[in-house]
């Protein structure tokens, strides 16, 4: 068994307001015995756009925040799923660094499939990765890929991961729907579509939006059979906790898929 936890912060105006939140959220975890937290998309130094200074956006603040973040994940003894831009040759990349629960970076996943409206601002990935914490092998998709790219899912699932963390951003600090019920027929499509990732592939999903005013999806963790095992509370920043059973993240679906027939 596993405890994973799932982060719902507000939006961050600076990269110190996303530190102070982080050692927060982490600390809340580690009390509810979690071993992995995951943050929302692009949560340092904030989704473009929604508050932050660009100049926070600079490589060197970047890699400072992430060896603070790395510092946190060792004196907490948690591992940490902390999705940044990161700063390339070819460009700025929307991914998130897996850090170890002694601090280590394990590695990172870039957002392969962006949408159209971000174009302009990230460069896509162009790569695929598992990550093991603990014994158990995860994998991660980032936002629209995850919920209009499903294929994403299924090549972690049938690579062997029994939990896929999906950080995201959907929803206002301005304006749009006031949420009620999780996955009610009159709510956006996102919260049927994280319960279709798990389903589809007999998995663990666990999605992690910010706690914004208006937000269009809740921070939630779905198990194999596509339940919702449980969800953040909508407008309210803290963190949800879930224990997994690897054994019955079985990937059978994901595993009778047969790509020859699309050749």
């Amino acid at each position: 068994m596993m405890k994973v936890a799932v982060a719902s912060p507000p939006i961050p105006q600076s990269i110190s307001d996303c530190l102070y939140w982080t050692e927060k959220l982490v600390k809340d975890a580690v009390q509810k015995k979690a071993e992995i937290i995951c943050f929302p998309e692009s949560y340092i130094p904030g989704y473009p756009g929604m508050g932050y200074h660009q100049g926070e956006r600079s490589a060197e603040n970047l890699k400072v925040a992430l060896d603070k973040v790395c510092t946190i994940a060792a004196e907490n003894s948690i591992a940490i799923v902390m999705p940044m831009d990161w700063h390339f040759p070819e460009g700025i990349f929307n991914l998130a660094f897996v850090i170890s629960s002694t601090g280590e970076v394990l590695g990172y996943q870039t957002k392969n499939q962006l949408d159209p409206s971000e174009d302009h601002i990230w460069v896509p990935g162009t790569a695929r990765s598992i990550f093991e914490v603990n014994g158990v092998k995860i994998g991660i998709t980032i936002c629209h890929e995850g919920f209009r790219y499903p294929e994403s899912v299924r090549w972690a699932a049938r690579n062997g991961a029994s939990i896929v963390f999906h950080p995201h951003f959907s929803g206002s600090n301005t304006k749009g729907p006031q949420l009620r019920e999780w996955g009610a027929k009159e709510n956006p499509y996102y919260e049927k579509a994280i319960m279709m990732r798990a389903l589809e592939n007999t998995i663990y999903f666990a999605s992690s939006n910010y706690a914004t005013k208006y937000p269009e999806s809740a921070s939630s963790v779905i198990a194999p059979d596509g339940s919702c095992l449980t969800y953040q509370e909508y407008g309210k920043s803290g963190v949800i906790v879930a224990e997994i059973d690897p054994g019955l993240a079985t990937g059978f679906l994901a595993g009778r898929f047969k790509p020859e027939l699309y050749d």
